[in-house]
Parts: C-alpha cells; structure tokens; sequence
C-alpha cells in the first residue's frame, strides 16, 4: 500500500518508528514531516498528505501532532478526505469500520509509541464494513 505522512514538530520520533514499521511491513512511504523538534507550522506538513490521499496518489494517509486537532482539522478540509482522531485502538477500529476513514491523526503528546505503532496497524488492516455505514460515510462531504 502507499502511505502518506506527515507532522509538525511533536512528532518527529513517532513519525520515524511509524515509517520504519510501515516499510517493514512493505508498504511504500511518502514523507512530509518535519524530521526537528524546533516549533513549525502543522498546516504546511498536513497539506500535502491530504492532498496525496485526495487525489489517489497514496490510499492512506497518517498525521501527527501534538493534540492531533489541527492535523485532523487541516487534513478534513479536503474532498474526499475522512481524518479520523484517535486516541486509542477501538477508535481507530471504528473510524475505519463504520467511517472508512482514510487518514489516521495521531495526538503524540498523548501517545506511546507502541500505542501508536498497534493503532497504525489497526487503521491499515481493517476494512471499511459498508452496508448501512455506506450511506452515511456519502453524506459526508458538502459538495
């Protein structure tokens, strides 16, 4: 699968475990984070990764911040995009499960790593169920 990522600079060190896990696992990784710890402006790094997923480019996207707010905030402001915030795996489970999400935002400062590194596996592996969810999931956008 090709993944897009990106962060601001609370996530540097999940971003980097996650890409590592993701090309492990054979995935191919689109890396727009910022790699510093100096403060940067979320938007510029979440941007591109919405709008790889928007367009077909990569079929997920994950996003990191501090909250993952912002990230999330950023990222829905896309067509086609579904960012889900989550905080643990039976969020993640859900977003996918009954939303289809396609872009997973991460909150770093209230994560571990390996809470994230289960939740990134959760978000790639579990299907959307559709059926009555489908509906739903179309009444999403506004246009």
């Amino acid at each position: 699968m090709k993944i897009s990522i990106g962060n601001d600079h609370a996530g540097p060190e999940f971003k980097q475990a996650i890409v590592s896990f993701l090309e492990e696992q054979g995935h191919k990784v689109n890396n727009h984070g910022t790699d510093k710890n100096e403060s940067v402006d979320y938007p510029d790094f979440i941007h591109p990764v919405a709008e790889e997923v928007s367009s077909g480019k990569t079929e997920r996207g994950i996003i990191i911040c501090g909250s993952g707010n912002g990230a999330a905030m950023t990222a829905n402001k896309h067509k086609k995009i579904r960012a889900a915030l989550c905080w643990n795996i039976d969020l993640v489970l859900l977003a996918r499960q009954h939303n289809n999400a396609n872009i997973l935002s991460l909150p770093a400062r209230h994560l571990s790593l390996p809470q994230a590194i289960a939740m990134v596996d959760v978000f790639l592996t579990t299907p959307f169920e559709g059926g009555r969810h489908q509906g739903r999931v179309e009444k999403i956008p506004c246009n």
